[in-house]
């Protein structure tokens, strides 16, 4: 179950770093509330996955991982971020150190 919180962390990530595009200096209240509980769950659920035996290292890294591939993920296919073969290329780079550290955490 820890690793189910910390994939949904993850994704709470991607949601928070999408929704503080859109934020304008945090004066636009509905981004706002929605960074704002996005980050909160995020953290609240890397908090939960840790303490129930996920390796504090292991946890920050997947979660970041997660995270940082949602995020460049979608601005490649919502904000026409380049999609190069080089950057594709890294994020699968980026998966596999994800699924390694998930297959070597020996949980």
């Amino acid at each position: 179950m820890a690793w189910f919180y910390l994939v949904l962390g993850g994704v709470f990530e991607i949601g928070f770093t999408t929704c503080l595009r859109y934020t304008d200096g945090f004066r636009n209240l509905p981004w706002t509330l929605g960074f704002i509980v996005s980050l909160t769950l995020s953290m609240a659920l890397l908090e939960v996955a840790t303490r129930s035996g996920i390796p504090l290292g292991t946890g920050y890294a997947v979660w970041t991982g997660i995270g940082a591939l949602g995020t460049v993920v979608i601005g490649m296919m919502a904000f026409g971020e380049p999609a190069t073969p080089v950057r594709i290329l890294l994020i699968f780079g980026l998966v596999a150190c994800i699924a390694g550290l998930k297959l070597t955490s020996g949980h």
